[in-house]
């Protein structure tokens, strides 16, 4: 991880039917750290991540990837900032009808004009390294929870992206499991240089690979820093609460 800014969030407000969900915020990420973005149920994570890879269109802002701008981006302009980064959705996210390989072989077949056996051959190649190389030929349901988010993982490297984007990919996986899962993000971000930002509210998965996080809180960033210490030196008594997992406390009437 170095310092140069990667991705840049600048006033961004976000929401959906004129309303406002998130507003103003204003953050980088670096090159090769694991940045998290945390929130409790409904404070905007996905919306933010969403806002940030051109899925939905910001109300006001700029999301600058690599120095441009997804929100004022077309035509190929778009298309070259959305082949820097791949996205790993909430569940995997997997097409139920098509083995692991033909799940990883399709923004191949979608995005190059490769022949199908490199395509084929690439497929298995992201694959093996996210540990499923033998079960290439497998459908999505006769894999595990797990494989399913690695398979979602090695699709989302197809293409060879500098960032990627993972949404919750912690969620409906046991202990065991999930810490496997962190395990492999390290040694992506690691091994080949991988930027990835995660919205995520799985503590034990943050302090175990984050680098950096912000916390949404109220529609804004509550707070911003390594994970560890936010919890160890909280700013307020909200991310206090969050980061020491305290129960929110009833108000006298």
């Amino acid at each position: 991880m170095n310092d140069e800014k990667i991705i840049g969030v600048r006033g961004l407000t976000a929401g959906y039917a004129g309303r406002v969900i998130l507003r103003d915020l204003s953050f980088d990420v670096r090159r090769g750290e694991i940045f998290i973005i945390l929130g409790g149920s409904g404070s905007g994570k996905s919306t933010l991540l969403k806002n940030m890879i051109g899925l939905y269109p910001a109300m006001v802002g700029e999301v600058l990837i690599c120095g441009e701008d997804i929100v004022g981006a077309s035509g190929e302009n778009r298309e070259r900032i959305l082949r820097q980064f791949g996205v790993m959705y909430q569940g995997g996210a997997l097409f139920g009808s098509m083995t692991l390989a033909e799940n990883v072989a399709l923004p191949l077949e979608e995005c190059t004009r490769l022949p199908r056996e490199a395509r084929v051959l690439l497929a298995r190649l992201k694959l093996q390294q996210v540990g499923l190389g033998e079960f290439a030929d497998y459908l999505p349901s006769e894999t595990s929870g797990g494989m399913v988010k690695r398979a979602a993982v090695a699709r989302a490297m197809a293409l060879d992206p500098g960032i990627l984007f993972l949404d919750e990919p912690s969620a409906g996986l046991d202990p065991i499991t999930s810490a496997g899962l962190d395990e492999l993000i390290r040694v992506l971000s690691r091994d080949y240089g991988i930027t990835f930002v995660i919205a995520s509210h799985e503590l034990a998965s943050v302090y175990a690979i984050g680098d950096r996080a912000i916390l949404l809180e109220g529609g804004c960033i509550a707070a911003e820093g390594k994970p560890m210490q936010l919890r160890d030196d909280p700013p307020n008594d909200y991310v206090r609460a969050f980061f020491r997992r305290e129960p929110e406390r009833a108000h006298a009437t």
